[in-house]
């Protein structure tokens, strides 16, 4: 499993960004896919997450700012980013929902900045 994300940078409070995730998984159309995200000296935590039917799930932080999306036919998971906030600064990686379960399938990451 390979999972490549992208699309990070700097940006103020209040802007917005959208990330992608590339994933190399032939069962990727079946798998439960989410965006997780960890600041540092936190432990990583549950950004977003989408099942294979499209249905959508948003950590508590998130919510009406944040839309998780995907592609199937060109196996691509997109997080768009609005309203950011200083304290969403933290390295953004996209894995299988399976995945982070057992902590296991991390590829790297994109850092996400946000200056107040």
């Amino acid at each position: 499993v390979q999972l490549q994300a992208s699309g990070g940078g700097l940006v103020q409070a209040g802007g917005s960004l959208r990330l992608s995730c590339a994933a190399s998984r032939d069962t990727f159309s079946r798998d439960a896919m989410g965006w997780f995200r960890q600041a540092p000296g936190k432990q990583r935590e549950l950004v977003a997450t989408i099942n294979s039917g499209g249905s959508t799930n948003y950590g508590d932080a998130v919510k009406g700012r944040f839309t998780i999306s995907r592609d199937n036919a060109k196996n691509m998971v997109y997080l768009q980013m609005n309203n950011l906030k200083p304290e969403d600064t933290a390295v953004y990686y996209c894995n299988t929902v399976f995945g982070f379960s057992i902590d296991a399938y991390w590829g790297r990451g994109t850092l996400v900045t946000v200056s107040s």
